[in-house]
């Protein structure tokens, strides 16, 4: 982690009959460049922390890597990371990456792409997952377990998670991000980089909504199934019924809504 993802600021806090100063952690919210081969593809904004993770897992969800095996990953491949304020990353596989195609404007901390035609492009280059659904109890009780890994959470109280998990409910790594999407590129690109995909019978967690971003992310990832706290879009369970994910959210004490 190159920067500080939190900062601290005073802030009035006023109730109860008080009005009292005191210090108070935020979140940061900063630029991300992500370069591919030398080639800008995309500005997100993120939480520092996991930077190539972010850069790898979003190349392989827009499927930019076109199966290429990433070679190096570091920052601002063309100065110091230092001028850059550590907010590009260059992503290399030696050229056998297909020439990319820049994604336009910035990619927000929120929503992502939408349309039948999005799941048109997913359909043609992804095939349906094959993986046993998970017992919709075990899904319910993935949220307690990530809630307490947060810790940035804990610290500022905004900021999204993402979590891998298998079909026992034992979680096997957590990311934490401002955006959900960011989070999920965080999961996926470390198991990108540890060869640790595809996903294969494993569950991805969200906090949140899931949108259809969100179910791109998995698909391509290979992920069976995808848990959110709040309900996903109905795009999304269009993407996810295209893509043969086991999809659920919607957890209210101790219950759980099966979405397809």
């Amino acid at each position: 982690m190159a920067r500080g993802r939190t900062r601290s600021v005073f802030v009035r806090r006023i109730g109860g009959g008080n009005d009292r100063r005191r210090p108070d952690d935020l979140i940061v919210e900063e630029p991300l460049s992500i370069q591919l081969d030398g080639t800008l593809v995309a500005t997100t904004m993120r939480t520092p922390g996991h930077d190539y993770e972010l850069a790898a897992g979003f190349l392989h969800a827009e499927g930019m890597l076109g199966g290429a095996t990433i070679e190096t990953v570091r920052y601002c491949a063309d100065g110091s990371a230092v001028e850059s304020q550590f907010n590009i990353v260059t992503v290399e596989t030696g050229g056998k990456a297909p020439t990319p195609t820049p994604r336009l404007g910035s990619t927000s901390s929120s929503c992502g792409l939408c349309g039948s035609d999005a799941i048109d492009e997913l359909t043609t280059r992804l095939l349906p997952v094959t993986a046993d659904p998970i017992d919709p109890m075990v899904l319910a009780e993935v949220a307690d377990r990530v809630r307490g890994k947060q810790e940035l959470f804990d610290k500022t109280g905004a900021v999204h998670a993402a979590a891998a998990f298998d079909s026992t409910g034992t979680v096997l790594s957590v990311r934490e991000d401002i955006g959900r999407h960011n989070a999920v590129d965080k999961v996926v690109g470390r198991m990108l980089l540890d060869g640790e995909l595809p996903a294969t019978d494993l569950g991805l967690y969200v906090s949140g909504r899931a949108s259809f971003e969100i179910i791109q992310k998995a698909w391509a990832a290979g992920f069976g199934s995808v848990v959110s706290v709040s309900a996903p879009s109905a795009l999304a369970v269009e993407t996810a019924e295209a893509g043969n994910l086991q999809l659920a959210g919607f957890i209210r004490n101790g219950e759980i809504n099966l979405y397809c």
